[in-house]
């Protein structure tokens, strides 16, 4: 059957009632959710399911391992801010989701995943490749669900995908036996429509907590908005401006907060936290008002909790009633909706005058806030900052950039400026390794016009390299960057800090990645100078196909600055007087 073809017969079952296999159902269900690409492996329990995708206008992915499935969904919804999907059997295929569902779920990700399990009258058996994958999977989703009838699919499906997207956004797990997916029930996409989302209690715009927000805003002088995720899925980039340049507040953004608001913009200040900028640091712990809005004062961001922003009074904006008061104790939460409660709250601001804070802080800025080729001198060795700069440069700061876990992720985060939201796509809460190349793979098929550069370590890409098959085979475009110094680089760097470089098992040998490439129809080039980077990147980005850039930075690099675990937010281990990479005095 042709895609018009299956297009039709899919639309035909969306308005008509139509008895189908279960195996069919979940096929129609997606199509009606909007569903074009899902990320799978198939096997034994979940054979059902993919004999009849044929009958269905989706593009299925073949993934290499069943993790990089559900990294492949991840990716997908940061890129598109869609539910993402992926697919896989029984057993070690559902268990190897894990690692990816715990992904998104610590990182406010929506996506579905659908398992297949054995028959219902073997359940709890031990059954050949039978595992409890919902009781497994419960405490790293927002909800999940086991089916064993036909006529529940639908409805399951649907309500995962309301669970996923709504509120505080999360993983949803769909486990189908395998006698529901052979079974047979009418298909009634309209009918299997789930209740409309019942509001949380809490999650009511107070009107005395708007005006007690208001004035603390307008009697505030040194205050700090604080910018995290939530701003990028809430779609709330708009408002949160708006109120910067109101009040003129400046604002400090988390890792995954970057790109909700323009690096250029002037009141940007950059990333707060362990591997924040300096200045941004001693902002906050001057402020006398913290506006968080989106972000949930993770233990990377505030350092040791006791000493945090004493100074400041705090305003949270959530719509997770239980992160308020969770990690830092708040004088005016505000639950609900991001852009919602800011659209309420943005005509009770009125103009201040920010001069004075804003010249504080571009004081303690100072000559290192300039993160330009002036500051990046080539000395005869290749720096990863070198290499991230350069790639922002050339691309003009337009990609979208996958980041592994790491130092790599940090230095993207100091020297790629991102101008918009969804092009910085990197695991947070969880800190994942392999995490890059399977969800470049899915932002990919998000945003298929847009640039999509890897940026990884030669430790987290050797986790999920196998993805470069699925690469070759989908035959698209997508240009890594490998940042290989031969260590597992952030564990050396602990090592050396904490240690007393004791650089016990993170000395790493790795295979020469320009041959693994090829060996996958996949063009590469190895990069040892700063003379090199250039043409390089220009070479990747030229050719038609995927390219592989490996880059053999220095090997004994660190991130700074950098908050050790314990100590106060202001206090940084700061990059040492003769370091090459010296941005300015007042990093000695």
């Amino acid at each position: 059957m042709g895609t018009n073809a299956n297009t039709q017969a899919s639309n035909a079952h969306l308005t008509t009632p139509t008895r189908l296999t279960g195996a069919e159902i979940v096929w129609a269900t997606l199509v009606g959710e909007g569903v074009t690409d899902v990320f799978g492996y198939p096997g034994g329990a979940i054979l059902p399911v993919y004999d009849a995708l044929r009958k269905f206008p989706i593009h299925h992915t073949l993934v290499r391992h069943e993790q990089g499935a559900s990294h492949m969904a991840d990716g997908y919804s940061r890129a598109s801010g869609k539910v993402g999907v992926c697919i896989a059997t029984s057993g070690p295929g559902a268990t190897n989701l894990v690692t990816g569902i715990a992904t998104a779920m610590l990182d406010s990700i929506p996506i579905v995943c659908i398992t297949g399990n054995v028959s219902s009258k073997i359940l709890g058996t031990d059954a050949f490749q039978e595992v409890d994958i919902t009781g497994i999977t419960l405490p790293v989703t927002k909800h999940n669900f086991l089916i064993n009838r036909t006529e529940d699919i639908a409805p399951a499906i649907r309500y995962a995908f309301q669970i996923a997207k709504s509120a505080r956004p999360g993983p949803v797990l769909v486990d189908i036996t395998k006698d529901a997916q052979q079974g047979t029930a009418i298909f009634d996409f309209a009918a299997a429509k789930p209740r409309p989302v019942r509001p949380h209690p809490m999650r009511k715009i107070e009107v005395s907590g708007l005006d007690h927000a208001a004035e603390m805003i307008r009697n505030s002088k040194r205050p700090v908005i604080l910018a995290g995720h939530g701003i990028i899925e809430s779609g709330a980039m708009e408002q949160v401006r708006t109120l910067a340049e109101r009040a003129q507040i400046p604002i400090a953004l988390t890792l995954l907060g970057l790109g909700a608001v323009p690096a250029s913009h002037p009141l940007n200040l950059g990333m707060m936290g362990m591997h924040g900028e300096s200045w941004v640091n001693h902002a906050i712990q001057e402020a006398d008002l913290l506006i968080a809005c989106g972000m949930r004062f993770d233990d990377r961001v505030t350092g040791t909790t006791a000493t945090y922003a004493t100074k400041a009074k705090k305003i949270h904006i959530d719509v997770d009633p239980s992160e308020i008061n969770k990690n830092i104790k708040v004088d005016q939460p505000l639950i609900g909706d991001l852009r919602e409660v800011l659209e309420e709250l943005l005509p009770r601001i009125s103009g201040r005058d920010g001069v004075a804070w804003l010249k504080t802080i571009d004081t303690l800025k100072g000559a290192s806030a300039v993160r330009d080729i002036k500051n990046l001198p080539d000395l005869g060795h290749l720096y990863a900052a070198h290499v991230i700069h350069d790639i922002w440069r050339i691309t003009g700061g337009n990609a979208i950039v996958v980041t592994d876990v790491g130092q790599h992720q940090m230095w993207e985060a100091q020297y790629y400026h991102h101008e918009q939201p969804r092009t910085l796509i990197t695991s947070g809460g969880l800190g994942t390794m392999g995490f890059a190349l399977p969800a470049a793979i899915g932002a990919k098929f998000a945003c298929p016009d847009k640039e999509v550069w890897v940026i990884v370590g030669d430790g987290g890409f050797q986790m999920t390299s196998s993805e470069l098959s699925t690469i070759a085979q989908e035959k698209i475009k997508i240009n890594i960057a490998i940042i290989n110094n031969g260590y597992l680089g952030m564990v050396r760097q602990w090592q050396e800090f904490f240690y007393e470089r004791n650089y016990e098992s993170t000395p790493l040998v790795s295979p020469d990645f320009v041959k693994l490439a090829d060996a996958h129809g996949i063009a590469g080039l190895t990069v040892r100078t700063r003379a090199e980077v250039e043409s390089a990147v220009n070479q990747a980005r030229s050719t038609p196909g995927a390219f592989l850039l490996n880059f053999m930075v220095e090997k004994e690099e660190s991130v700074y600055p950098m908050i050790p675990v314990g100590a106060a937010l202001h206090e940084m281990i700061r990059r040492p007087g003769n370091d090459p990479l010296l941005e300015s005095p007042d990093d000695k």
